[in-house]
């Protein structure tokens, strides 16, 4: 029995052992063979470039047109604190006119005048004021001096003159510098430098005749400024007498009437040597006639005559001089035509008492004074670029 089962189980043992070496006997050769090569990928990428190694190569695919992005908005600029909001349109230009009130006999100016006292009219429409001030405009001057071998006292109230009007001048303003004897020499043309002017001045040392031909010198100049548009001066500094012009007073006094827009502004010289010489006779008549014919010149242009007898007079003869011809009104307005059609517009200025009536003056007699208002007749708008 023993025998039996001892028969038995070592046939169990080997065939269990049969069976283990049959199944691990295969495994050996699959580690042993090659593995088959990997085929490579032949699709085309998503997004471009090879997918291995040994890929195809792509081109990168391109992106789509992303749409653009809004503007960014308008930055909002914050007004300090004690600022308040403001808008600004600049569609409608400002018009600005210069205003000069002269009387008509005199050619003083007119001051104290306030803006209702001014209407502006544009093409008949009038138009509301939004600026009003007095300025100060530059001027175009001739600088005429009498230089001749004369007095001595001649020759110094002359300099100190020209000189106290040279030092009153602005920088825009244009001056001519002319002396005249026998003959009239231009020293300096027009300049702004005041430089030139006072060594154009200084380079009066010795004159060459005793003859002045004042005619000729003031006939001569109004001819050359008659050339220049707009208003123009005429500073004569001289005697007065004339001795030896070719062109007679009655030609003189038709050559003024016959220049516009030119007024002469006249400056004795010599009052005081007159005086203590006790000038008297024929003598005396020549220069009492010759102040009579500068103030006829300047009276005529609508300008002043002064004959000072002391250098300290010079200073505020010229400044009243400078005051006079240079003083203006400034007045700004908005158009009510507001096309810019590049049109002429045409402008009308008139002064009002404070009941909207027509504005009268009186002199201290009470006797009406009747003015001029000098201003442009009109301007041209602007043109709009389309």
């Amino acid at each position: 029995m023993l025998l039996l089962t001892l028969t038995i189980f070592l046939c169990w043992t080997a065939s269990g052992n049969a069976q283990q070496g049959s199944s691990t006997q295969p495994s050996a050769p699959q580690q042993q063979q090659t593995p088959p090569a990997q085929q490579p990928d032949q699709s085309t990428p998503d997004a471009g470039g090879p997918g291995g190694d040994n890929g195809v190569i792509a081109l990168p695919k391109k992106k789509e047109k992303e749409p653009e992005p809004p503007p960014p908005p308008e930055p909002k600029v914050k007004n300090p604190p004690e600022l308040n909001n403001f808008s600004l349109r600049v569609d409608v230009p400002v018009v600005t006119v210069d205003v000069g009130v002269i009387l008509e006999k005199t050619h003083q100016f007119v001051p104290n005048l306030k803006e209702p006292n001014f209407r502006v009219f544009e093409d008949g429409v009038a138009q509301t004021l939004t600026g009003f001030q007095r300025i100060q405009a530059p001027i175009t001057a001739v600088l005429l001096c009498e230089f001749a071998a004369k007095s001595y006292a001649f020759i110094y109230d002359m300099r100190n003159a020209a000189y106290s009007f040279a030092q009153q001048l602005k920088p825009d303003d244009y001056v001519a510098v002319m002396t005249f004897d026998m003959r009239t020499q231009i020293l300096t043309d027009f300049t702004q430098d005041k430089r030139v002017i006072a060594q154009s001045l200084n380079s009066l040392i010795i004159p060459g005749f005793s003859e002045t031909n004042v005619f000729d010198a003031l006939y001569e100049t109004l001819d050359r400024v008659s050339r220049i548009e707009g208003r123009k001066y005429i500073i004569l500094i001289a005697s007065g007498r004339d001795t030896f012009s070719k062109i007679t007073l009655d030609k003189m006094l038709a050559k003024i009437k016959a220049t516009p827009n030119v007024t002469i502004f006249a400056v004795g010289t010599g009052q005081a040597a007159r005086i203590m010489s006790n000038m008297s006779g024929p003598r005396e008549m020549d220069y009492l006639q010759a102040d009579n014919q500068m103030t006829t010149f300047a009276r005529m242009t609508g300008g002043m005559a002064f004959f000072p007898r002391f250098a300290g007079e010079m200073p505020d003869i010229f400044h009243t001089i400078n005051d006079t011809i240079r003083s203006q009104y400034e007045l700004s307005y908005k158009p009510t035509n507001a096309k810019q059609d590049g049109t002429y517009r045409k402008l009308r200025v008139e002064l009002v008492d404070d009941e909207g009536q027509p504005l009268k003056m009186q002199d201290e007699k009470h006797k009406p004074l009747k003015y001029d208002i000098i201003a442009r007749d009109g301007y041209k708008a602007k043109q709009q670029v389309e």
